[in-house]
């Protein structure tokens, strides 16, 4: 397979171009992915990305809409550095935050100990782990479960700390994969809210789903069919 180049960039990110359009934060072309399933002599070749392409901008919600299989969780997986691709380029610029479908979630800490124990993994100082994690406590309204460990959570409130721990470093690019499976309509409604806010700060998401009803929150979405992305 041939090795794909990368170029990431953590410096400041600007907010416009000189054609006066929003930078590009996150760029991936061309990439594609295959896996080998099966043992012999029933063994066979599946593709599951094959020349995918996509583009986020600084101050942009950027939907992808699969069917389930369709290979939304491997390009986000590829495009946040988790999994090799086959072949393609991918630019980021910013610092990255990702909220994976399968939380990374250690059932005897608190929610609490999971901030101080991220915070230390981004190099946030504890000041700086303790107002953010405050902040996300109430934009999320699960602060009563601060001290509560996931093995007492109920599966929406393990996913606003999974959605929180992405959120607390501030990043540039926020990937979230299917963020709001489990949550209640108010809690719904809370995600929306801040991902406007972010989106009203300069900040960039991309957001994957098998569906999508609220089309208008999105600024753009990509169908992906067949391996390949698809504008809408």
């Amino acid at each position: 397979m041939t090795a794909a180049s990368s170029t990431t960039s953590s410096a400041g990110v600007d907010a416009v171009t000189a054609d006066g359009r929003p930078a590009v934060v996150l760029s991936a072309r061309g990439i594609t992915k295959s896996y080998v399933t099966g043992i012999w002599p029933r063994r066979r070749r599946l593709d599951v990305l094959r020349g995918a392409d996509l583009e986020l901008r600084a101050g942009e919600i950027v939907g992808l809409v699969g069917e389930n299989g369709s290979g939304k969780s491997t390009m986000m997986k590829i495009l946040v550095g988790a999994l090799d691709r086959d072949e393609g380029t991918i630019q980021r610029q910013g610092a990255l935050g990702y909220c994976p479908q399968e939380s990374i979630l250690y059932e005897r800490l608190t929610c609490d100990e999971h901030f101080e124990l991220f915070g230390q993994a981004y190099g946030l100082t504890r000041s700086q782990v303790e107002s953010s994690r405050n902040e996300i406590y109430q934009l999320l309204g699960f602060d009563r479960w601060a001290g509560a460990r996931v093995e007492e959570l109920s599966g929406g409130t393990a996913a606003k700390l999974n959605l929180g721990l992405a959120l607390l470093p501030d990043p540039q690019i926020l990937l979230l994969d299917e963020p709001y499976a489990g949550f209640d309509w108010d809690t719904y409604q809370r995600f929306w809210d801040l991902t406007r806010t972010r989106r009203d700060a300069g900040r960039s998401l991309l957001i994957i789903s098998h569906f999508i009803t609220d089309e208008d929150r999105f600024d753009r979405i990509y169908d992906l069919r067949e391996g390949r992305t698809v504008p809408r």
